[in-house]
C-alpha cells in the first residue's frame, strides 16, 4: 500500500502559532480565522442530478468500483473525532454510537472504521502534530483553516474537488445535505483546488428581542412590532414600575443590556442599516461582527443613548462583565426587555430564566419573542452566519482509501443515521411525543453524548436535523422543559423571519488583520459602552473622537485593504451571485 508522508521540511516548517478556535458570543464554536483563499465556482454544463441541499446540479461521476455500495475486498479508514474530557463522558473512539457507525459501515459499504481521539480544546497543535508526523487519521477535521492550507501548500492534503465529482453518484447523501455551497466553501480562487468541506450548520438562528409577557397582560399593551411601539413599552414599564413591581419598584430594569452592546443591541443597529447595503459594502466592513463600522450604527447608538439618559436601560452594565448579575436580574423578575441567543431565556432547564420566572414570580410570567426593529423599508432583517463556517473535513496526503472515506461521510449524512446519532434509542436518550417528536432525556453510561446533539460523531452536521423539517422543529421546541414549547417555537419563528445569511466573499487574508482582533475588539467595545453612557450633549464629540482612535489604530488599513482586495477580484462589481 502506498504511504506517502511528509518531508522534513514539512516538519521543519510547522507553523507553531495557528489560530485557535475560540467561542462566538452566544457560546457556540467559532473561528477567528481569516477566509481561505477560494473562488467562485463556475460548473460544467449540468444535466444528470440534482441535489437538495441548494438544488444546484453537478455533471459527473465515473463508473463506481463498488457492488451494491460495497467494496469486493474490506478496507480500513481511520477518523478523527473530539475527546472533550467530559467528566462522566464515554470513550470517544469506543460507545454505543461508534459501535452503530462501524457496524453500518462494515455492512453496508465493507469498511472497517477505527477512531482517533484529538484533545478538542488543543486539537489544533495536535493536528499540527500528527499531519507533520505522517500519522494523522484519514478523516481529519479542524475548526482552523489555515491549518489544513499550511500543510495543502506543502503537498500534505488532498485535493478533494475531483474526488467528490469524479465520486458523486455515490455519495448522494454528502452532496445532498452539503450541497455545493458547503462542499465548495473553500475551493481555491487560483487553481481550483478543494483541501476541505465544510460541515453545515442546521441552525443558524441568532438574535432575537425578548419581552415580558405578563407585564404587557398587566398593563393592557400589545406585544411591539416597530422601534417606536418598543419604546413606548419601556416608557410604560418605568412609569408603571409600582404596580409591576411593588415594593421591588427601584429595581425595575425596562431594557437590560450588557458591555457586549455591539451583541445585546444588534436587532437595532442592524435596523439602522441600509436594507439594500451591498455585498462589497457588508464584505469590507465585515472585518467587526458587531457592525461598528457599518452605516447606520452611529445613528443607532444615538437612540440608545436617548433611551440610557431617560432610565429605560440598565444603568449599571458597565459594572458586570462576566458575572451572573444581569441574568440573576431576569430570573428574579425585575426585566421588561433584552435582546439575546434566540433561545436564551429557555436555556438551563430548571434553572433557565423562564423557569424562574414562572416560579419565583407566577404562572403567566415569561418572556417572548416579539419583531419590532424595522428597517427603513419596514421589513424586518436579520443578520446571521452562512451554513458554511462549521468544522473543516480534510483527508491528508496519507490517505490512501480516499473513495471509503468519502463513503464515510455520506454515510453519517444519511438522514436515518443522524436522526439515531442524534436522538438515540428510545425510553433510553429520548421519548416520543404523540405527534411523532422527540422529547431528550438525561443519559446514563454507554448512551451518554460526549456533545450537545452528538456533533462529534455528526461531523457533516452541527444541530438538530431529523428526517424532516417538521420533525425537527417540533422536537427542537420540546426540548427546553419546562419552558412552554409554543414559546420556544415562536422564538424560532422570529428568527428565521428575514433571515439574511453571510455570503462568501472567496477573498484572501487581509494582512491589515492579523494580530489586530483583540486590540479592535477591545477598542470597540469601549465605543460602544462610552457612548451609550455619555450625556446626549456630549455624544457626538466621544464617538468622532474613539472612532477616530479606531480606525487610525489599525481599522481604516484593513477597511482599504478589504476595498482593494474585493475590487482586485469582482471589479467594479457589488453584488456576489
Amino acid at each position: 500500500m502506498k504511504k506517502r508522508v511528509l518531508s522534513l521540511l514539512l516538519v521543519g516548517s510547522m507553523v507553531l502559532s495557528m489560530a485557535a478556535c475560540g467561542k462566538t458570543a452566544d457560546g457556540g464554536e467559532a473561528t477567528s480565522d481569516p477566509a481561505p483563499t477560494t473562488q467562485t465556482i463556475t460548473e460544467e454544463p449540468v444535466s444528470q442530478s440534482t441535489f437538495e441541499g441548494d438544488g444546484t446540479e453537478i455533471e459527473g461521476g465515473n463508473a463506481s468500483e463498488l457492488t451494491d455500495g460495497k467494496f469486493a475486498e474490506t478496507r480500513k479508514i481511520t477518523v478523527e473525532v473530539y475527546d472533550r474530557g467530559n467528566d462522566g463522558g464515554t470513550d470517544p473512539t469506543n460507545n454505543m454510537y461508534t459501535d452503530y457507525i462501524k457496524k453500518g459501515m462494515l455492512e453496508d459499504h465493507n469498511v472497517e472504521v477505527e477512531f482517533v481521539a484529538v484533545p478538542r480544546w488543543t486539537e489544533v497543535d495536535e493536528i499540527n502534530n500528527l499531519l507533520a508526523a505522517g500519522t494523522a487519521p484519514d478523516i481529519c477535521l479542524t475548526y482552523s483553516y489555515p491549518t489544513i492550507q499550511t500543510y495543502a501548500d506543502m503537498g500534505g492534503v488532498l485535493d478533494l474537488q475531483n474526488l467528490v465529482v469524479d465520486n458523486k453518484n455515490d455519495i448522494p447523501n454528502l452532496w445532498n445535505w452539503l450541497g455545493t455551497t458547503n462542499m465548495y466553501w473553500d475551493k481555491s480562487v487560483t487553481d481550483g483546488t478543494l483541501w476541505a468541506l465544510e460541515g453545515k450548520r442546521a441552525n443558524n438562528n441568532r438574535i432575537v428581542t425578548f419581552v415580558r409577557k405578563d407585564w404587557l397582560d398587566t398593563l393592557g399593551i400589545a406585544e411591539p412590532t416597530t422601534r417606536e411601539e418598543f419604546y413606548n413599552m419601556l416608557k410604560a414599564f418605568k412609569e408603571n414600575a409600582s404596580t409591576l413591581l411593588g415594593a421591588d419598584a427601584d429595581k425595575m430594569v425596562p431594557f437590560s443590556c450588557s458591555v457586549d452592546v455591539g451583541w445585546r443591541a444588534a436587532l437595532l443597529i442592524e435596523s439602522m442599516m441600509d436594507p439594500n447595503i451591498t455585498d462589497k459594502e457588508l464584505y469590507v466592513n465585515g472585518f467587526d461582527d458587531r457592525k461598528l463600522t457599518q452605516n447606520g450604527t452611529k445613528e443607532a447608538m444615538k437612540i440608545l443613548n436617548q433611551w440610557y439618559n431617560e432610565g429605560l436601560m440598565w444603568d449599571e452594565f458597565v459594572l458586570h462583565d462576566g458575572d451572573t448579575v444581569e441574568d440573576d436580574n431576569m430570573k428574579a423578575g425585575y426585566v421588561g426587555a433584552f435582546m439575546h441567543n434566540w433561545d436564551y431565556p429557555f436555556r438551563g432547564g430548571e434553572d433557565s430564566i423562564n423557569a424562574n420566572l414562572k416560579r419565583l414570580v407566577g404562572e403567566n410570567a415569561k418572556f417572548v419573542a416579539v419583531d419590532c426593529f424595522e428597517a427603513s423599508n419596514g421589513e424586518y432583517v436579520k443578520y446571521c452566519d452562512s451554513t458554511a463556517g462549521d468544522r473543516k473535513i480534510f483527508f491528508p496526503n496519507t490517505n490512501d482509501e480516499p473513495l471509503a472515506s468519502l463513503l464515510y461521510l455520506d454515510w453519517i449524512s444519511d438522514p436515518v443515521h443522524i436522526e439515531y446519532l442524534q436522538c438515540g434509542d428510545e425510553g433510553v436518550t429520548h421519548t416520543v411525543n404523540a405527534d411523532g417528536s422527540y422529547s431528550f432525556m438525561p443519559a446514563t453510561g454507554d448512551p451518554i453524548m460526549n456533545s450537545g446533539q452528538n456533533i462529534d460523531m455528526t461531523i457533516t452536521c452541527n444541530g438538530l436535523h431529523l428526517s424532516t423539517e417538521e420533525l425537527t422543529t417540533k422536537s427542537l421546541n420540546n426540548n427546553y422543559p419546562p419552558c412552554d414549547p409554543e414559546d420556544v417555537d415562536k422564538a424560532n419563528k422570529v428568527a428565521n423571519n428575514g433571515k439574511k445569511p453571510a455570503k462568501n466573499s472567496k477573498i484572501t487574508a487581509i494582512e491589515a488583520e492579523t494580530g489586530m482582533g483583540e486590540a479592535l475588539n477591545a477598542k470597540r467595545n469601549i465605543i460602544y459602552d462610552t457612548v451609550m453612557s455619555c450625556k446626549p450633549e456630549e455624544f457626538d464629540a466621544k464617538w468622532d473622537e474613539l472612532m477616530t482612535d479606531y480606525l487610525t489604530s489599525g481599522g481604516q488599513a484593513i477597511i482599504d485593504e478589504r476595498t482593494t482586495a474585493w475590487e482586485g477580484l469582482y471589479g467594479s462589481a457589488t453584488t456576489l451571485e
